[in-house]
């Protein structure tokens, strides 16, 4: 067991001492929200119309993986007291006490170096650039201030969700471009209504821990809306791969299908609004959004692998 302290009768996090395993380091990096990164950057990268080397692209991934990591390690080390009191995360290694804040915070500073140095070694300094700022935006911007300061949170938190196939693209390409910045706007508006969906569910857990999320400051029948207009917008913004080129027929089929049932969920979130038919519905809301977004990168990825990755 990990040797902590007390302060004034209540855990003091700063002053544990870690006694970590494998598995809590794991644990540190989000592996969960690691693995949406790399298929997302995976589909940025795909989409460029240069062809990568297959080793190449492999270390750039791994290195875009890593900064994932490093992103979640520092938001684990900040978020060490909000984690500590809400029922969903309170196991996570910093507060159930198998790492130290210094560790947490120092494993990912190391993490965040070596990924943005790899990425600048192996693919170009502008890729490398961006992801350092996808790890500046989530650590500093979203973690340390918005999480805490406003109920917008999410909507411009979510930029640093998104940039990941921008980076992937610009490790292929070099620069930015329209289909890169498509993928981008899909998972920047797909964001608010996944989070909100589970807010609308640990609303209290949110208040305890004093985050001023949407449903906590605007109430539920306002973040429903809210839902609902974003699930609006990313229906066609879904087949905006398709519109500008860079993806198949197939791949509008399924996104007009994955967003006509994303849209019909919202609509139930959004009509029935007390009990436990309430909760759930934002349950399955949730659920599903994570499927939505699976599917639709897998499918774009999918139709790019064979024709981007070639040896060189």
């Amino acid at each position: 067991m990990s040797v902590i302290s007390e302060s004034g009768g209540g855990l003091d996090i700063d002053r544990l001492v870690s006694v970590a395993r494998p598995s809590d380091y794991v644990a540190l990096l989000k592996p969960r929200v690691m693995s949406l990164v790399v298929l997302t950057a995976l589909a940025g990268l795909l989409v460029a119309p240069s062809h990568i080397n297959p080793i190449i692209a492999f270390a750039s991934l791994l290195a875009i993986a890593t900064g994932a990591g490093a992103s979640g390690a520092l938001n684990m080390w900040y978020d060490a007291d909000i984690d500590a009191v809400m029922r969903r995360t309170r196991l996570r290694p910093v507060p159930a006490g198998q790492i130290s804040k210094e560790d947490a915070l120092a494993f990912g500073i190391v993490l965040a170096v070596l990924s943005v140095m790899t990425l600048g070694i192996v693919a170009n300094w502008f890729a490398a650039g961006l992801l350092a700022f996808t790890i500046f935006f989530y650590a500093v911007i979203y973690t340390m201030w918005l999480k805490r300061s406003t109920p917008q949170n999410i909507v411009i938190g979510g930029a640093a969700g998104a940039l990941p196939p921008i980076v992937g693209y610009a490790a292929a390409a070099g620069d930015i471009s329209l289909a890169s910045l498509a993928l981008f706007a899909i998972i920047f508006v797909w964001t608010p209504p996944h989070f909100w969906a589970l807010a609308l569910v640990k609303s209290e857990e949110y208040r305890i821990a004093g985050i001023p999320m949407l449903p906590n400051v605007k109430g539920p029948d306002h973040t429903r809306g809210a839902i609902f207009a974003y699930t609006l917008l990313l229906f066609p913004l879904g087949l905006s791969p398709w519109l500008i080129g860079t993806a198949s027929l197939v791949y509008a089929v399924l996104a007009v299908i994955l967003g006509a049932i994303m849209l019909w969920l919202a609509v139930r979130v959004y009509y029935f609004r007390t009990g436990s038919r309430a909760e759930n519905c934002a349950r399955q809301l949730f659920a599903f959004s994570i499927l939505y977004l699976l599917l639709l990168f897998a499918e774009i990825t999918s139709e790019h692998i064979g024709t981007s990755l070639i040896p060189s």
